[in-house]
């Protein structure tokens, strides 16, 4: 059975399963991979490795997959729970065309290939995630092969912003119901789905909630974890309304909102289907949130501390879009000055 050699000096040496070392840089991990036979042999390639400080060719047996695996494997700890399970569903249903072939005899005509299969009917997006797990898995077990492989072109980014009318008629379908409470934390306070799944009873008091964790879906399930960023770690006030709503949960568990993810996407999307309006996903409504907030010409750093981000870059390129609602009144004012001054005979 192939052994990992491990070494201890300003190294974070991994468990035996990831088949490699990680060694901090500035502003960079590296994580230098190798199997070896027995574990004499391994103790000795690691004094080599920490003398010359070089990688190691990937052993001729090691197979794009696995090393893909090994990859996922050495970033269990360090990654979200949710980032682990995305590389597991794209491990095992994308580019499945390179899984067995031998790292050492990858070439940059069979990456193309597969890339060519998955961009005709998958997103540019779909196909830019898939690959980048690959090269990064690369760059570790075959660091020399250079790849200059053609994605399909980016598109641009799709973000439905509800109007004003369909967030009032959602939340009056709504009233009195379960699902009331988390669509009023996204729409009106702006919360992501994971921090509204992720609130406990020891995150309100005061008027206030304190955004301190979010609750993400990881391999094995829900996961308690950290907030997004540091930015995300915030503590807004509640109005009355919300927390009165908060209060009326039933305190079952230290949760307050019993929903997993596809619960809430399905649930406002069965709303918008009854209620014969746009059918919109559950992060939606945090985009017209946010978009009410910059038209009500919040400072960024305010808005900013609101939703959580830790860049007004972020808030600008993803969040400040034009509510088409909005955007309609201001088409009709500029045709009606037209109209009225090109139009109008004497």
């Amino acid at each position: 059975m192939d052994i990992a050699a491990t070494i201890t000096i300003h190294w974070f040496a991994c468990s035996p399963c990831t088949g490699g070392l990680m060694r901090r840089r500035p502003k960079r991990i590296e994580l230098i991979g190798f199997l070896i036979p027995s574990k004499k042999a391994a103790e000795s390639k690691a004094a080599a490795i920490k003398a010359g400080m070089k990688a190691e060719a990937a052993p001729a047996s090691l197979t794009v997959g696995k090393a893909i695996d090994l990859y996922i494997a050495s970033k269990d700890s360090v990654l979200s729970p949710s980032t682990i399970a995305g590389y597991k569903r794209q491990r095992q249903n994308t580019l499945q065309s390179l899984m067995d072939v031998p790292v050492a005899s990858l070439t940059q005509e069979a990456v193309q290939v597969a890339v060519n299969a998955m961009a005709r009917d998958k997103s540019p997006k779909y196909v830019k995630n898939a690959y980048g797990l690959l090269t990064a898995a690369l760059s570790v077990y075959r660091p020399g092969l250079v790849l200059r492989t053609t994605l399909p072109q980016k598109e641009k980014p799709d973000i439905s912003i509800p109007s004003t009318e369909d967030i009032q008629r959602i939340a009056q379908y709504e009233k009195g119901k379960r699902f009331e409470l988390p669509f009023l934390l996204a729409a009106w306070l702006g919360l992501r789905a994971s921090e509204i799944r992720g609130l406990t009873w020891d995150c309100v008091g005061d008027g206030t909630i304190h955004i301190k964790q979010a609750l993400v879906d990881g391999p094995d399930g829900p996961v308690l974890k950290l907030t997004k960023t540091y930015s995300s770690d915030r503590v807004l006030p509640v109005p009355p309304y919300i927390m009165a709503l908060i209060e009326a949960q039933p305190h079952t568990d230290e949760y307050i909102i019993h929903y997993d993810r596809h619960q809430l996407y399905k649930r406002i999307g069965s709303a918008c289907n009854t209620l014969g309006i746009q059918r919109y996903r559950f992060h939606d409504p945090r985009h017209y949130q946010a978009s009410v907030v910059l038209s009500m010409g919040v400072p960024d750093k305010y808005a900013m501390e609101r939703m959580g981000h830790a860049s007004t870059n972020m808030l600008k390129n993803v969040y400040q879009h034009t509510m088409s609602e909005k955007s309609r009144k201001v088409a009709a004012s500029i045709d009606a000055f037209f109209e009225k001054n090109l139009t109008t005979g004497e």
